[in-house]
This record gives structure tokens, sequence and C-alpha cells, in this order.
């Protein structure tokens, strides 16, 4: 049997295993009913997106949104139960809140041309609004569902926001309006509910999600995985950086931390672990590439997708801004791996248990050639919209020509019920966050609550950041990465953009930050999940996760400080900025652990520990895009940087060449 299609039986059989772990693997009614929901989705989408005028008619964007939250509304209750765990056994009222779903939304497909022209949103007529509380309550209840009890406690809190805003203290004081008028402006205008979040998922994210679901159940993850092994899996911790790099492409297309982790930490971790890796640094290294993920072109998931839409930018502007930050992530996470392994002295894995690497290119190049089909046509063309449908043929057509890989009926509707489960769960959060926006917007707060901000920081641009640092963290615990970055989209980055940085940015700061919560205790999603498959202390695993995730702190700050870290300026400034971030992180990933590539180990005991110090300082003075330090600017910050670090490596390069020398396995 071929690599390939013994890479689609395996995804297979572990997608199966996965689903039926977590009860959903639906049968009879439910999985015909929400695969031909998703299917008819699907279908609505194609003719919106590529203009078919299928029975030669058109939809206005508005009823076109309003058939997506229809049908993803309707799959959400029978995805997601009342209370307890998923499951796919669905109780009555779960099917009876599916067809009010479709009913609800029915109704304001039917009407969106007399909504438009009369003004609904704001002068709705009584059956409008008891329909519009019917829809508030069902999108309240699928964000519940979805996102849990907090994420529906924001949500909530700010719907009836607007209803008692003039008694809220400064800076939250706005203008008060009835709750039968709030609601309206929610379900009908094009500022709340379906504003930019669902119009991004109208326009961008349903077509890239279904890629990435195809790109998954044709064998494509399991590719990426051995190519990586075959290409790295020997070298010393090789194991590790197999991970980085699958996880970095699984996060990247999913969009989703904890299902990343336990998707392809379920391989991962394992091999770590049989390399010789400790428990708690095999799921901490999962848990750091995973988050990553998010953050690395060419998909970043569902958010990056809402920040072009946000910005009125095209997406292939927001995936090369990001692709430097995510290299310097991924580039600080291999250094780090690498120090660990050079210090304990692991080995890669044989060559007898690694894929062949031309093997897995000759059967599975063709998941090289999608993506280049992708960035090329989104690049070249700039058909963001469309470029996932046609890449999404391209992988079924071939696929049905491989031996033992081609979809039966039966799979294939697997698939699309996947598909559809994972589209419902992030229309539900997106409809329910919809409603944030809604509340500033209609109490007119968002330019008071940024100049408010601004006001408090005084002219300290660092202490507006630090502050943006810790909102963004302390939002982070409690919602989805979508939710949590519309969120501080709305609350946050006019502040900083009035402070004058840079508009993109700041959204990538946000962003950033928003993730640092999957790996930082006392939350640690991320790394707690990933320390279950491992069997390691979660507490101990989210601190080493911490520490090999730290580059993801600071980043943030340095590319926001200096735009040209995210392809913003004169080419010399830009390559200048690289290689000097490069540098400097390089130095702090090498203190992290105490091994500096071609120096060696720097020792134990307190001498080490202040010479680690101090290469980590040096290595943020070398990166850092500081100004002023000792009168200095920032090239001569960075020179100051370098004299720091020679002290250090002399160092360790004059201890690893002594005549005798243990190397530290601490």
């Amino acid at each position: 049997m071929n690599v390939v299609g013994q890479s689609n039986i395996r995804g297979a059989k572990s997608l199966e295993l996965e689903q039926a772990a977590e009860g959903l693997v639906f049968s009879g009614p439910a999985r015909w009913f929400i695969a031909c929901l998703t299917m008819l989705s699907i279908g609505v989408a194609v003719n919106q997106l590529f203009t078919l005028r299928i029975g030669g008619y058109a939809m206005l964007e508005g009823m076109y949104l309003y058939v997506l939250a229809g049908i993803f509304l309707s799959i959400t209750f029978l995805c997601f139960r009342l209370w307890g765990p998923v499951s796919s056994r669905i109780p009555w009222y779960d099917w009876g809140l599916a067809l009010c779903s479709l009913g609800v939304s029915g109704f304001f497909v039917l009407t969106a041309d007399r909504s438009l022209e009369g003004g609904w949103e704001y002068a709705a007529p009584e059956i409008a609004i008891w329909f519009s509380i019917a829809l508030y309550v069902l999108i309240l209840e699928a964000t519940r569902r979805t996102g849990g009890f907090v994420l529906f406690a924001i949500v909530f809190l700010f719907s009836i926001y607007p209803t008692f805003a003039e008694h809220v203290p400064d800076p939250l004081n706005g203008f008060t309006q009835p709750f039968q008028d709030v609601v309206p402006f929610f379900m009908i205008s094009a500022e709340a509910s379906f504003g930019i979040p669902m119009q991004a998922f109208g326009s961008l994210v349903i077509g890239f999600i279904l890629f990435g679901a195809v790109l998954q159940y044709t064998g494509g993850g399991r590719f990426f995985n051995d190519l990586a092994m075959g290409l790295v899996g020997r070298y010393r911790g090789g194991a590790a950086k197999v991970s980085i790099f699958a996880s970095g492409f699984m996060g990247s297309m999913s969009g989703s931390v904890i299902s990343n982790v336990l998707t392809t930490g379920t391989v991962s971790i394992p091999a770590m672990r049989k390399s010789g890796f400790s428990a708690k640094f095999a799921a901490a290294t999962e848990a750091c590439a995973s988050t990553g993920g998010v953050l690395m072109p060419p998909i970043m998931g569902a958010t990056a997708f809402i920040m072009a839409s946000w910005l009125g930018i095209p997406y292939v502007q927001i995936m090369l801004a990001a692709a430097i930050p995510s290299a310097l992530y991924y580039f600080a996470l291999f250094v780090q791996i690498d120090a660990y392994a050079a210090r304990r002295g692991l080995t890669g894995l044989p060559k007898s248990e690694l894929p062949s690497v031309a093997a897995t290119l000759r059967e599975g190049w063709i998941y090289i050639s999608v993506f280049a089909l992708l960035i090329y046509l989104m690049m070249a063309f700039r058909w963001e919209t469309t470029a996932p449908f046609y890449a999404v043929l391209l992988l079924l057509v071939v696929n049905q020509f491989k031996r033992n890989a081609a979809f039966s009926l039966l799979s294939f509707v697997d698939m699309i019920v996947s598909v559809g489960r994972t589209l419902a769960e992030i229309v539900a959060i997106l409809l329910g966050i919809g409603m944030i926006v809604g509340a500033f917007q209609a109490t007119g707060l968002t330019g008071p609550l940024a100049n408010e901000l601004v006001h408090m920081a005084g002219d300290s641009v660092t202490m507006l950041l630090v502050m943006g640092a810790i909102t963004s963290f302390i939002f982070g615990m409690g919602m989805t990465v979508t939710a949590c970055y519309i969120f501080l989209a709305i609350v946050l980055a006019p502040a900083l953009v009035q402070a004058g940085m840079n508009e993109l940015a700041v959204h990538l700061f946000i962003l950033y930050w928003g993730m640092v919560s999957f790996i930082t205790p006392p939350v640690a999603l991320g790394a707690f999940a990933a320390a279950t498959l491992a069997g390691a202390n979660p507490i101990a695993t989210g601190w080493e996760a911490t520490r090999l995730g730290a580059v993801i702190y600071v980043v943030p700050f340095f590319f926001v400080l200096d735009p040209a870290l995210i392809g913003q300026g004169p080419p010399v400034e830009i390559v200048l900025a690289i290689t000097s971030a490069v540098v400097g992180i390089w130095f702090i990933a090498s203190a992290m652990q105490g091994y500096l590539a071609f120096a060696g180990a720097m020792g134990s005991g307190a001498g080490a520990i202040v010479m680690r110090i101090i290469l980590a300082i040096a290595g943020f003075l070398v990166a850092a895009p500081v100004q002023g330090i000792f009168g200095l600017g920032q090239v001569g910050s960075s020179l100051v940087g370098l004299f720091l670090a020679v002290l250090p490596v002399l160092l360790s390069w004059r201890q690893n060449r002594l005549p005798v020398h243990n190397v530290e396995q601490a």
C-alpha cells in the first residue's frame, strides 16, 4: 500500500476514534440532516461568492448571512448539548430549537428587502421585534453551548449594556436605549451580529475551513508530518523539531489550539518521549507549537480573515505581515529544543523508523501543489474568497484517483458532518460576540473609551502597551481566539492607533497577546491538554511552556514599536530589523536553556545563572527596537548587547573545551 494511502486510512481511523471518544459519531436522521444542511450552506456560499446567479437570482449580503446563520445555528443545537459534554444523542427539545433556528432566520431572509428599504434596524415593526428577540435568545444559547459560560456571561452583559449605559460611570458611560430597540439593532443592522465578523465568515472563513477539513481527510496532515519527520527526524531533538513544523502547519489550518494539540499531539508526544524528552517538555513543546500555528501563515485560522475585513485590506497583506513574527517565534522554539537535546545528549530517531523523504514526496506531492495553487491564486489574482474552493476541488478530484484513498459515500458524509460542526461552532460564537460590537456602536462608546485609555496611560507608549498586553491576556483566558481578538479590536486597538502606532502592527499585537493565555498558568489550556496526553503534571507543563514560548511575550512589543518586523518600511530597515531580531532571539532562547550553539553548555551554579541572565539581557538589547537607553539609539543599543554577549559566549566556549568536562544533565 502506498504512503499516502496508508496516511489516509490512519487519518480516517484516528478521526473516527477522536469523534467516538467525544460522542460525535452521528447516525440516522441527524447525520443526514447535518450533512444536507452543510452541503446546502456550501452551495449557497459558492453561488454567492462566484456570483453564479443560480435561478437568475443573487441574494443581498444580509439575506445570504441570514441563510448561513439559520443553517449553522440549527446544526449547533444538534451537535452541542444543553448541559454536559457534547454528544450525538439529540433530545427532542434540541430538535425543536434546530427547527426554530431555521424558521426564525427564514423570516429575516424573506423580509431582507423590506428591512433594508424600511430601515428596520432603527424602527422595526412589532413582528420584527418579536422575531429579533427570538433570534437573540437562540444566539445567546448557542454561544453558551459552544463558547462556555464565561463567554456567554460577557456577551449577555454587553448585550443588555445599552439599556442602562447612562447609569454607568465614566469611561463606560453611554447612550441608553430601550430593550425593544436594542435587540432589532443587534439582529438587523450591519454593525452587530451580522457585522464585520459574520461578513468575514461568509466571504472568507467558510472556504478556508472547508479547505482545511478536506486537506486533513485526504491525508494532507499526515503527509506534512511524514515529510517533516523524514527531513529532520534523524537529528538531535528531531521528534520535537518535527512537532513544531507539523503542529504549526495544522494550527494554521484549524485556528484552534486545543483541537490542534489533541490531533497532532497523539503522534508527536509519544515520538518525543521515545526520543528521550521528559513528559513535561514534550507536552510543553506541543502546546507552544500548536499555539504558534494560529499565528502562522498561510491560513492562520479564522481570525486573520476577520482582521483583514476589519482593516479593509487584502488578506495577503495580513499573511505577509504575520510571516516574520511567526518565523521568529518558531526559530526561538527550534533553538530551545536543539539546546535542550544537546545538553542531554539526545539523538534523533533511527533512519529505519523514519519515513522516506523521496517516497513521501513522490506519493504526496499533490499537497504541496495544492498549497502552491492556493497561494498563487491569492497573491497573483487576489481571489481570496474563491481560491480555497478551487483548491478543494483539486484535492477532491485527485484524491478519487488514488488507490485505497478515494472517498466512499459514507466517508464523504463523515467529512461534511465534521465540517458542519466546525462551521456551526464558529458561527454561534461570531453571532454572539457581534452583539459586543453592536453594544459599543449603539451607545457611541468606542471613541470615548479609546480616548480614556490614552489619557490613563499619559504620554507613555510603553505603559499603554503594557496595559494592552495585560488586558489581552485577561480576556484571552475566558474567550476563544476569535472572540478575544474582536473584543480587543473594538476596545483597545483604537487607543493604541491613536497613540501613533501602526494599525496593522496593533492588531497583530492584540492577537499575539490574546494567544498567550494558552501556554501561561493559571489557565494554560493548551499546555494542560498536552499534559493530559503526556501524563505530565499540568502546572509544571504550563511553566515549562512559558519558558519555551518566552519569545511570544516580547516579539509583539518588538514589531509594534518597529513595524519593519512586519515588513512595513524600506527594505534596508526590514533586513536590519530581522537580522537584529534573529541574533537577539538566539541569545534569549539559548539563555533560557543554558546552552549556546557553537559554544556549548553554560554549566551550573550561581555563576552560570549570572551568565545566562547577562546573555538574555544582551539578546533583548540586540533585538528590541529601543531608543534612548543611556542616550544611545537602536544601533548603539544593539552594539552594547553584542558586547555584553561576548563574556558568556567566551566563558561557555572555554569551559566546554577543558580537558575534563561533564555536560550538565539538569
